[in-house]
């Protein structure tokens, strides 16, 4: 589903998110369930944004990371995800649209006994991506930075 500014204006990041989740009949046969970690394709994208789906099982995660300096939003278009930050953490539900800035780092990962999808979107498009760990003062500390093309 490409989202052309004719159509929608141009859309915020939470709004592409939210149109993706709720068109999830034209995408969702694609999606694979991967018991050795998530499962992830790009959809679409251009120079401004992409758009990313991502399927779940129980206790998959991604660990604490941040998006490179993009920003982005994502929606539970089934089951549900837990999303953490340093300071708070939050259950979203399918049909929850999240939105975060350049500098957000989080972990999302599945909590719950049943497999989770949810479409992500980032603009600029991600080019790097670092992961991160907790040290025992609770600080978190780069573990390593990946590029686009290490997914």
């Amino acid at each position: 589903m490409t989202l052309t500014t004719t159509e929608v204006g141009v859309p915020s990041l939470a709004e592409r998110a939210r149109l993706f989740a709720e068109t999830s009949d034209e995408w969702l046969h694609r999606v694979r369930l991967d018991p050795q970690g998530r499962w992830y394709e790009r959809l679409e994208g251009d120079d401004d944004y992409e758009v990313w789906i991502i399927s779940w099982l129980p206790g998959q995660s991604t660990g604490f990371h941040d998006h490179g300096g993009s920003a982005g939003a994502f929606a539970v278009v089934l089951g549900e995800l837990e999303e953490a930050t340093l300071r708070s953490e939050a259950t979203l539900g399918g049909g929850r649209v999240r939105n975060f800035g350049t500098h957000h780092i989080h972990d999302v990962r599945n909590v719950s006994t049943a497999p989770a999808v949810s479409v992500h979107v980032y603009s600029p498009p991600l080019s790097t991506m670092n992961r991160y760990d907790l040290s025992s003062e609770g600080e978190l500390v780069v573990l390593k930075t990946e590029s686009a093309e290490e997914w």
